[in-house]
């Protein structure tokens, strides 16, 4: 029994880490997950292109999915094993969500496997690989922002401390994505930095909420670069022509928003930094089996 999914990354609009309230949109980047169901109830896992990397993410993800859902296709939970496979565009320690993703299209293909992903509801999947990315301490807040954002599709703004969708609303942007060098891993970020930066966090939410999404990033990005050290330069050489732009995550990404014309037109200073420029999509279909 073999089973495949796709999950897109994702963009931050408002970062969780001040107040437990987080707001991300997909984007056309993607992880993608095969798993193939075995009799010995051992799980494997390697992630394309990275022999070294930890792979305990998905591991999880694979091991809660069964041990949760096995039952339901028929199988024992306890001998019922996988070998799982990820092969992603997305970089990894950039804030674009490649943890999500992973976690997602991991999730998803699991339950593809067990032949059930349509009778999964897509929310408590997502919710799935969440208490995963915790468990295997990959992030701070468990990115439930992030990994409905990347499971939906469209934006989506979450309450990160209950898990509860606040907002999911279908948009069409166009996103222009600078990654530099450097990565940046959310577990490693500072906390009680972002904490201090709660009240603008606070503006960032009541814009998010209002579907003023552009402004809500662009106030979130100058916040969060502050509290995390990161140059506004970046945010600078792009305004006012953009919609919104915001640093992604944790970093060192940043996301901006716009009309493709005007992002075309602003590319060129982006391309000028140290790094790699992508010119993207959002994703309105979010995780999906293939």
């Amino acid at each position: 029994m073999d089973g495949r999914a796709v999950a897109p990354a994702a963009g931050t609009v408002l970062n969780a880490l001040a107040t437990g309230t987080g707001s991300a949109f997909a984007i056309d980047l993607e992880t993608t997950a095969t798993v193939e169901l075995t009799d010995d109830g051992e799980i494997d896992a390697e992630i394309a292109g990275q022999p070294d990397a930890d792979t305990t993410l998905i591991e999880r993800c694979v091991a809660m999915t069964l041990a949760e859902h096995a039952d339901a296709a028929g199988l024992d939970a306890s001998t019922v094993g996988a070998r799982v496979r990820t092969d992603s565009e997305v970089p990894m320690a950039a804030g674009l969500k490649s943890s999500s993703a992973a976690a997602n299209a991991t999730v998803l293909a699991t339950l593809d496997a067990l032949e059930i992903a349509d009778t999964v509801d897509r929310i408590d999947a997502c919710r799935l690989g969440v208490r995963a990315a915790r468990d295997a301490g990959v992030t701070a807040t468990g990115a439930f922002d992030d990994a409905s954002a990347s499971m939906l599709g469209g934006v989506t703004v979450t309450d990160n401390a209950t898990d509860e969708l606040l907002v999911r609303e279908t948009v069409d942007w166009d996103a222009l994505v600078y990654t530099p060098p450097e990565q940046s891993f959310s577990a490693d970020a500072d906390i009680s930095a972002c904490e201090r930066v709660a009240p603008m966090a606070e503006l960032v939410a009541d814009l998010a909420l209002d579907g003023r999404y552009g402004e809500a990033m662009t106030v979130n990005g100058f916040a969060f670069s502050a509290a995390l050290e990161f140059p506004t330069g970046p945010m600078i050489d792009v305004m006012p022509e953009v919609a919104g732009v915001s640093l992604s995550g944790t970093g060192p990404s940043y996301v901006a928003i716009g009309d493709r014309s005007t992002l075309e037109a602003v590319r060129d200073w982006w391309d000028d930094r140290d790094g790699t420029t992508r010119l993207l999509t959002t994703r309105t279909d979010g995780t999906r089996t293939t």
